[in-house]
């Protein structure tokens, strides 16, 4: 039976990647406080004791904000983490997942990023991942790097945007919504489903794994109070210089499945009829 080690099981895609594995192969679920991807020793001695076909590295620092102020703590967990993680798979001959973000580009380009076009992250959160990823492709020869952004689900415990931005509208008679800058809205389930079609093929490489689409938030709020019948709350469309934050976020963040699509394993559906299952599966 195949071995599967998993940092972040505890993060919003680790729960919904976690139990897709768990039919077929012996699956070893970690997250903090038990196992920290920063202690170099203890992630070595982890992965070399379970002795895993496959490493899926998860856990992350993702609070973009968080990051830019702490710059320091970005980099231990994000690229020097990551780190550890690819040198403990080389040691062990294990094949390696990274999950990294659209956020490593710039964001001047007008259209979806493809996986040739060339990184040059804004911020600290970007450069950290991006750090993770020459990482991983630096000390290992049979990986996998996703990168992915704008991720919802997580259910009873979500309390990202679309959870955050159905509650309101609940609450409220109107709401400000960014409309300046684009990504792509990317459901966990799905994520998780495309993930394991391709972990363990030999198609090893970086792909862009996201639900179909380029949109701004503005429009994923239209679309989630339509689809939860909320009639009493007005969005207003606004820039995002109305919410000044610590870390700059680039215009364009939405990618495009390029990679997948040539291989033909790129299973991932529409934002918004991902985003209608999720909420009228789990929220409503």
């Amino acid at each position: 039976m195949e071995r599967v080690y998993i940092t972040g099981s505890k993060g919003m895609l680790g729960r919904a990647l976690a139990p897709l594995f768990a039919d077929e192969c012996e699956v070893l679920a970690t997250d903090l406080p038990e196992s920290d991807i920063r202690d170099r020793k203890l992630i070595e001695e982890e992965i070399r004791d379970f002795k895993p076909d496959q490493v899926i590295h998860l856990a992350s620092l993702t609070d973009v904000d968080r990051c830019q102020l702490e710059p320091e703590a970005a980099r231990e967990t994000n690229a020097l983490g990551t780190r550890n993680v690819a040198l403990a798979c080389r040691k062990t001959g294990a094949a390696m997942t990274y999950l990294s973000t659209g956020m490593i580009y710039n964001g001047r380009k007008v259209e979806p990023y493809v996986e040739s076009d060339p990184p040059d992250p804004i911020n600290v959160y970007g450069r950290s991942k991006y750090e993770g990823e020459k990482a991983v492709r630096e000390l290992l020869d049979r990986y996998y790097i996703f990168n992915t952004c704008w991720l919802f689900g997580g259910g009873a415990e979500d309390k990202k945007f679309v959870a955050r931005t159905l509650k309101q509208a609940r609450d409220k008679t109107e709401l400000k919504m960014v409309n300046d800058t684009f990504g792509s809205p990317t459901y966990t389930r799905d994520l998780a489903r495309a993930l394991r079609a391709v972990i363990g093929t030999s198609h090893y490489g970086r792909f862009f794994c996201v639900n179909k689409g380029c949109v701004n938030r503005f429009q994923i709020a239209s679309e989630i109070l339509r689809i939860a019948g909320i009639k009493n709350c007005r969005l207003i469309p606004v820039s995002s210089a109305e919410f000044p934050l610590p870390a700059p976020r680039p215009r364009m963040e939405a990618l495009r499945n390029q990679n997948l699509e040539a291989l033909g394993f790129d299973l991932m559906r529409g934002w918004k009829e991902a985003l209608e299952d999720y909420i009228t599966s789990t929220l409503l």
